[in-house]
């Protein structure tokens, strides 16, 4: 098992922007972490010294890598700009630089399955909607994204740790999707006590370390709510779109019009609204039931002026499928219930063919 103080005697050959003082005790080191053979580290800089603190970044992966054990490295710059206008109050924080989004090597498109809130199934429907648009002839990953509550391995079925090679990500691949999350990397119980650096380092890690290759669609099941994790996505990845998933009631449809805000903050396309657990169908008697009430999210939908996607049950059939890692559109590609996420698939697909979509930029408000 490797150390953090094998690692920190590692990073004393590594001199800080100064050139002088070991990185250990420049004041650079805003997180580490230790998974096993894989190292990730945040070092904290001003905007300015990005440039300048890159070549720092380089030596000290290096380092880290060449401590015995060691298996994969990444180190991430993370930086605040300084505030333009009045100086901030005592307590207050500068709003984070938005960064650039960068295209990832071999991915067409991108697009985020969001929701404002946890609880309304969204990473059965990402997974399932990527399993459709891999039916409809498209190359598609998916990236789990909430790395402290990912589900990607249970809902796909997977087990095991990806194979790297040096600081590169291998996915794993299964039903046809190349997948990552940051479940294949830690235990299943295991719990993920992480600040905001090193969740925003493993996301960015998980998304441009990792050997996608050719695709034409990346799915990113993101992590519910609308936090840093959810803001770093959404300025560093060069999103085609975002598509939210709510259940019908009001309550549900509150949050969902926070992720949908957040998203056009950041001037990401709103692909359109999914309305899960719409109704329910007794499997004994056939009879529908509305336990969540019906037809919220096509009205809000309405409201807003995004597409509505349609309409997904909450079934028995759905929900042991994915307990037990066989999504029902891979499972019963002829059931009724695939043949919902085939629709909204190809909704999708028709919008995002050809489209490409321009940096964003962070509107404050």
């Amino acid at each position: 098992m490797v150390s953090e103080t094998e690692i920190l005697a590692a990073l004393r050959a590594v001199k800080g922007l100064d050139g002088a003082t070991p990185l250990p005790d420049s004041g650079m080191i805003a997180g580490l972490s230790i998974r096993d053979d894989k190292v990730s580290m945040s070092l904290a800089i001003e905007p300015a010294q990005a440039r300048a603190a890159e070549p720092v970044r380089k030596a000290a992966e290096m380092a880290i890598l060449a401590v015995h054990g060691v298996k994969s490295s990444a180190v991430a710059l993370t930086a605040e700009r300084a505030p333009s206008g009045p100086a901030p109050q005592p307590g207050q924080r500068p709003h984070a630089r938005p960064a650039a989004p960068q295209t990832v090597a071999g991915v067409k498109r991108i697009i985020a399955v969001a929701s404002g809130k946890g609880g309304v199934g969204k990473s059965t429907t990402a997974v399932n909607l990527a399993l459709a648009l891999a039916a409809e002839g498209w190359s598609v990953g998916i990236l789990d994204a909430d790395v402290f509550g990912p589900s990607i391995p249970r809902l796909l079925g997977i087990a095991g740790k990806p194979d790297s090679q040096g600081r590169t990500i291998i996915p794993m691949e299964t039903y046809g999707l190349k997948a990552m999350s940051m479940g294949f990397l830690v235990e299943e119980r295991q719990a993920m006590v992480w600040r905001g650096p090193m969740v925003m380092s493993a996301l960015t890690q998980m998304l441009r370390d990792v050997a996608w290759g050719d695709l034409d669609c990346l799915v990113i099941d993101m992590p519910p709510g609308t936090g840093d994790a959810q803001l770093t996505i959404a300025q560093a990845a060069p999103l085609a779109g975002a598509i939210i998933v709510s259940t019908p009631q009001d309550l549900a449809l509150i949050d969902a019009r926070r992720g949908i805000s957040m998203f056009e903050k950041t001037e990401v396309p709103i692909l359109g609204i999914i309305e899960n657990m719409s109704y329910f169908l007794c499997p004994h008697c056939g009879g529908r039931s509305e336990v969540f009430g019906h037809g919220g999210a096509r009205k809000e939908a309405e409201q807003l002026g995004v597409p509505f996607l349609g309409e997904a049950p909450l079934d028995i059939v759905i929900r042991e499928t994915s307990d037990s890692g066989r999504p029902v559109v891979a499972s019963q590609p002829d059931s009724p219930h695939a043949q919902v996420y085939r629709t909204m698939a190809r909704a999708v697909k028709a919008r995002l063919e050809g489209a490409q979509r321009a940096a964003p930029r962070i509107v404050q408000g």
